[in-house]
């Protein structure tokens, strides 16, 4: 029988730092715990008086010739596909995090229950996204289009290296997070309920960015320099595909919001509207984003100079607007 210290050298063991990284994610997650019918909506529906996403968001104050029910009905309309979307990428996030935990099922068990409590809140946020989207529809007009199929973009972004998907994910928890800290939290003209949707799933996102990360560089040391080329490439093409997403969405919202207006808009004032709401998609998606200070940080680390020309270049469409 295998002592236990020649068992352990076929065991990969976590370095201090990062067992205590885990658990502290593993310890946020059980304090921020909340329940989507006691803590959430606690039998309230969203009030269509207010706003659902701030200006800072939406961009709608750019729009110098809307009313301010028109304004806010913009806001509404974007509200509902920022929270769509949210629900569309939790779906391929959630997949990925449970595939992760199978890393850590004979190695670091805090590590693992920290991935398995992630996979599980995932689980949850999808299911609190869907109930807002059958909500919201009950209460707004019919004629909203969704583009695209939760289903089939987990398959698409799944299907890319490991390494990227981790980038996309740790860029989406970490413009989760400066939304609500930077526009969402300080905005008195939200609906109560819209807002504390944002205020529950910030909480358990902080605790999802770290354990992103510590995955990601995971990942990244495992990579050798040709597969770091492909992920790379991988990531370019994640970003493209998202921003396909965001145009698809933001011609189908456009459209949505002229059509409920009760006066015609001149054909200037329409591609104004259509210009706004991609710009608001591309800013809330993917600038935010990217110019996340900790994300800088930590996709710089892990690239060469080349690799972050390359990134940068093809980005340079979606950010260019935001110079």
């Amino acid at each position: 029988m295998q002592t236990a210290e020649k068992f352990a050298d076929f065991v990969p063991q976590q370095d201090a730092a990062d067992h205590a990284r885990y658990a502290r994610a593993l310890k946020a997650s059980k304090r921020a715990y909340w329940d989507i019918d006691a803590d959430v909506f606690r039998g309230r529906n969203f009030d269509f008086s207010h706003k659902f996403l701030p200006d800072g968001l939406s961009r709608v104050g750019e729009l110098e010739f809307l009313t301010e029910a028109e304004a806010r009905l913009m806001s509404q309309v974007q509200g509902r596909s920022y929270a769509c979307i949210f629900g569309l990428v939790e779906r391929y996030i959630g997949a990925k995090v449970l595939e992760l935990s199978g890393q850590h099922w004979l190695g670091d068990q805090v590590a693992l229950e920290a991935l398995v409590r992630f996979s599980d809140e995932e689980l949850k946020h999808q299911e609190l996204f869907r109930r807002i989207e059958h909500m919201i529809d009950a209460q707004m007009p019919p004629g909203y289009r969704k583009v695209a199929d939760p289903n089939e973009v987990a398959r698409a972004v799944l299907s890319k290296s490991t390494w990227s998907v981790l980038a996309l994910t740790c860029h989406i928890e970490l413009f989760t997070q400066s939304h609500y800290q930077q526009s969402i939290e300080s905005a008195a003209d939200l609906s109560p309920l819209f807002k504390d949707v944002f205020m529950y799933h910030w909480r358990e996102e902080c605790q999802h960015a770290m354990l992103d990360e510590l995955e990601w560089k995971r990942e990244h040391a495992r990579l050798t320099l040709r597969q770091k080329e492909q992920a790379v490439d991988d990531l370019i093409d994640l970003v493209g595909a998202v921003d396909g997403i965001l145009q698809a969405q933001s011609t189908a919202d456009a459209a949505y919001f002229l059509g409920l207006c009760d006066r015609p808009f001149a054909a200037e004032q329409q591609a104004r509207v259509r210009d706004l709401v991609l710009k608001a998609y591309r800013w809330q998606y993917i600038v935010t984003g990217v110019l996340h200070p900790h994300f800088q940080r930590v996709l710089t680390s892990m690239t060469t100079p080349e690799q972050m020309g390359r990134i940068g270049k093809a980005l340079d469409p979606i950010t260019a607007a935001f110079a």
